[in-house]
């Protein structure tokens, strides 16, 4: 049997409802204001974040 998905929100986030959360598995994708809505799974987390951390060229 699969363990089911625990998803956190950012400590960023502010208490805000419109974000994202992350799986603890880092491969799983959710919208933190339709949490039994779908998700983004297969996702690689860790690239994501990095790329979302570089500042725009141009």
């Amino acid at each position: 049997m699969q363990e089911p998905l625990r998803f956190k929100k950012s400590t960023r986030s502010g208490g805000q409802s419109d974000c994202v959360e992350i799986a603890h598995t880092l491969r799983h994708i959710r919208d933190s204001k339709n949490p039994a809505g779908p998700y983004l799974h297969s996702v690689d987390v860790t690239a994501l974040i990095s790329v979302l951390r570089t500042p725009p060229t141009g």
